[in-house]
Order: structure tokens, then sequence, then C-alpha cells
């Protein structure tokens, strides 16, 4: 793996329990607003349902809140969602990221380093929390999209997410963690930094 850039670790130190708190609230509203109709709809994760990306996205916290200590991880291969959920696609949700937050809580700003559920390993506190931020953020997305709802990624928070997601991600597609990077249509040069995110996370901006 890489070194991680200093000045990538300098530029979140900041900003990074910001960044997991809006990523949070991005996934919790994305969720609150799906109907039951649509548990079985299709998402931009081309294999997975609805409610596998929901069931995803909170096994992916639990992991991560395991590793910080604080509860015991996922039931279930977050990888391998059934599409099956009792009392509500919001409650795996509001279950996994009340446990996320209170293991973040539980980080100093002092710690150099945590744990994390990438192959990577340990990682700077500040490209970990962002990390995990952007799992929250990018499957907020999807649900939204897959449901009729507007994005929830504004171009700040996906700055921030894009500056860890460019340390991090690279080694992880060789596991099909992230589909290749998606090039920009011709036009205009310039585009929403949140496009830039999700073509760099293998989405397809809509």
């Amino acid at each position: 793996m890489n070194a991680i850039d200093t000045a990538t670790v300098t530029s979140l130190r900041p900003v990074w329990r910001e960044v997991l708190a809006a990523s949070y609230r991005a996934l919790e509203n994305s969720v609150a607003v799906v109907r039951d109709s649509q548990a079985d709809d299709a998402t931009p994760c081309s294999d997975w349902t609805v409610t596998q990306v929901i069931q995803h996205a909170a096994g992916d916290q639990l992991a991560w809140a395991m590793l910080l200590g604080v509860g015991n991880g996922p039931a279930y291969d977050p990888f391998s969602p059934s599409g099956a959920v009792e009392g509500g696609a919001a409650e795996p949700v509001k279950d996994a990221v009340e446990q996320a937050r209170a293991a973040w809580a539980t980080v100093s700003d002092d710690d150099a380093t945590v744990p994390t559920p990438l192959p990577h390993g340990d990682l700077p506190t500040p490209v970990a929390a962002v990390m995990c931020a952007l799992d929250a953020a990018v499957h907020a997305w999807d649900i939204a999209v897959a449901t009729g709802r507007p994005s929830p990624l504004d171009d700040e928070l996906a700055g921030h997410l894009l500056a860890a997601a460019r340390e991090i991600v690279e080694p992880l597609r060789q596991w099909g963690v992230y589909a290749p990077v998606v090039e920009a249509a011709a036009g205009p040069s310039a585009t929403p930094v949140a496009d830039d995110l999700l073509r760099y996370l293998g989405r397809v901006p809509r």
C-alpha cells in the first residue's frame, strides 16, 4: 500500500468530525424516505436492490464501530446482503449509525492512527474517519438516486471525501469494492466536485 500523503492528512484533520456527521445525516435522511414499494428497486450498485444497499451500508458501519471498540460488528456479510430486513428500511441504518457515532466519539484528536476494516489496516485518523464517511455518503447517494430523491452530496462534502478516496481507493478496485473510474463526457472542462467524486468511485452522475 502506498504511504498516505501528509498534506491530505493535514487538510482533513480539522474537518473529519464534521465530514462524518454530514455523511451520517445524508445516509439517515436517504433511508428515512424509502417506501416499502421501493425496497426491491434497482440501484446504481448494479447487483443490489435498495434494501441490499441499505444492509451493506449498515454492515460496513457496524464493522467500523467494532474495530473502534463499540459493538460486535455485523451478524452477516455486508458484501452478501440478503435483501430482507425486519422493522422497515431505516432500522438497520439507525442502529449502525448509532454505534458508529458512539465509536468515533471515543477517538481523540491526539490519536495518530486508528484501526480500519480496510486491507490497509491502521490509517491516520483523519483519513480513516473520512473513508468511513465516504462509505456512508456514497451509499446515501445510491439510495437517493434509486428512490428518485435529490443527491445528498454537495461540493464541499464531496471535496473532502475525494481527497481521502484518492489516497485509498485504487488498491481496492482489484477486489471489486469500487468499479473503474468513469470518464467524463466531452463538454465543459469544469464539473461539480460531487460529479468528480462519483466518477472516481465508478458511478455515473445523474
